[in-house]
């Protein structure tokens, strides 16, 4: 178990305070322990012993992890290391969650894994190009197994695996840091080349570990086929369309053009207010903190309510989730649908 914090990581931060006004959860209470740049000062005092490291238990679990004040940050902060590594010194024993102990359950057995795709519809396994595999997602190929069949259809070269393991960004985001490095290795081992993912969460868990030349977020993979996508016409328009950053692949990766390349070819692609911002769903934040993920959410419904959109496309399955709850709480028609759903939907035309 982890006792103290990367040194380096924390000398990083010259505390200047470009991270509040990008931090969720500053904006929401206004605290500066709240901050990124509060939470790294109460690091600091626990890593020169001047505060217990259970004092950190409570801003560990209101952080959202979603990075967003890493792009902001100019002296180059690694704050979601800074966090995984947090909750790996606290959320050890009774102050782990009782969710997160029954999702680690999961996703550490056999069992809990061929339950998760028992009887959902995902992508058929085949073997293909033996350099290019598709990486289902635990609950993505169970909350969402449509995704998976849209990008085998789309690309008959990817091949698919259905005993794939976990790739251990639930580990690593929520207390088990180094298991999550060795889950990820572990699965780079069991799909040799190029890995793809529709998950922006995983991709960058990914990514970090085994390197980025290695794994391919959808959209970072369909804008390199150069494949050119007709409008998806409804009601004799093209469809009004927005779209909902996952916030590790943009702050974690950088990715985020991508998409909307994508979306622009597939009709009148209208910028959601915040679309950069978290949604709330941050992994398994949406389970521990459902008041509080709420709060941060409500501002978006509200802004995809005015802006009358056809669909929102996500690329993460908890973004997915997210929106489709909240947007039906707030009786919001739009479709909340992956982008690879809605690439597949234009080649169907």
């Amino acid at each position: 178990m982890r006792e103290k914090f990367s040194q380096d990581k924390l000398d990083r931060c010259i505390s200047c305070g470009y991270c509040l006004p990008a931090c969720p959860t500053y904006k929401l209470t206004g605290n500066e322990e709240s901050s990124p740049r509060g939470r790294i000062t109460l690091m600091r005092a626990v890593q020169n012993d001047k505060l217990p490291a259970l004092d950190l238990l409570q801003e560990s679990s209101f952080c959202l992890g979603c990075r967003a004040c890493e792009p902001v940050c100019p002296a180059g902060v690694e704050y979601g290391v800074l966090l995984e590594e947090m909750r790996e010194i606290t959320w050890q024993g009774k102050n782990r969650p009782l969710i997160i102990r029954g999702l680690f359950f999961i996703v550490d057995t056999k069992i809990g894994m061929w339950a998760l795709g028992l009887f959902s519809p995902f992508a058929k396994r085949r073997e293909a190009n033996k350099d290019l595999h598709l990486m289902y997602g635990c609950f993505e190929r169970r909350l969402f197994p449509s995704v998976s069949r849209a990008v085998a259809k789309l690309a008959p070269e990817v091949s698919c695996s259905s005993d794939q393991g976990c790739c251990g960004a639930l580990h690593a985001h929520n207390g088990e840091l180094e298991k999550g490095k060795e889950m990820a290795k572990a699965l780079g081992e069991k799909l040799p080349g190029t890995i793809l993912t529709t998950a922006g969460g995983c991709a960058a868990h990914l990514a970090s570990v085994i390197g980025g030349e290695r794994v391919q977020e959808f959209s970072q993979w369909w804008v390199k086929r150069d494949i050119k996508l007709s409008p998806i016409i409804k009601n004799g328009k093209a469809i009004r369309v927005g779209l909902q950053d996952s916030c590790h692949l943009r702050n974690g990766m950088g990715v985020f053009a991508e998409p909307r390349e994508i979306l622009k070819q597939l009709g009148d692609f209208i910028e959601v207010p915040g679309a950069a911002d978290c949604c709330g769903a941050a992994g398994s934040y949406a389970l521990l903190q459902k008041k509080n993920s709420r709060k941060v959410v409500s501002q978006k419904i509200a802004d995809i309510k005015a802006l009358n959109l056809d669909y929102i496309a996500t690329v993460n399955p908890g973004c997915t989730r997210q929106l489709v709850t909240e947007l039906r709480r707030a009786r919001v028609k739009t479709k909340v649908i992956h982008l690879a759903e809605l690439v597949a939907n234009s080649q169907n035309q």
